[in-house]
């Protein structure tokens, strides 16, 4: 009987040590869903210990750390240059683009010469080479922009 009233007192205040420092906790520091996780697994007895080490006294107001990527005219110069060589390359893509469109529609006529028969698989196949090769050009000058505009 003894052992079972000691075990209840024993419970019943780490429950009251729990409830305590969760309140300490809620105004203090909010833990992590991790570290409540951890908590709930932990047998009640280093279940105080664990609450007890996540208080952590932190200063109330800690001013934002802000750093200018641009800090001299130099920079500054040396970031648009690079801006716009980036773009220029970019927009060289888009001549690959033209270089594929034509390189499409001269095996559509080569293969149309050979086999006039096949017009419209011939065609469909050209079409599909038209859309992939102007889309990788349209990304190209996409790249471009946002290189000049949004960077």
């Amino acid at each position: 009987m003894r052992r079972v009233v000691a075990s209840r007192r024993r419970r019943s205040a780490t429950l009251l040590s729990l409830t305590t420092h969760r309140s300490v906790l809620s105004t203090a520091v909010k833990p992590t869903i991790a570290d409540m996780n951890a908590a709930r697994l932990a047998l009640p007895i280093t279940r105080t210990v664990a609450v007890r080490s996540q208080v952590v006294a932190r200063p109330l107001a800690v001013a934002p750390l802000t750093r200018s990527f641009q800090t001299t005219t130099t920079s500054k110069d040396i970031d648009s240059a690079a801006k716009f060589i980036g773009a220029g390359a970019a927009t060289v893509g888009a001549a690959g683009s033209g270089a594929g469109i034509g390189s499409v529609f001269g095996s559509l006529i080569i293969g149309y010469a050979r086999n006039p028969s096949l017009k419209q698989q011939l065609f469909s196949y050209a079409i599909l080479g038209f859309a992939l090769s102007e889309a990788m050009g349209l990304f190209c000058l996409m790249m471009a922009f946002l290189l000049l505009f949004a960077f």
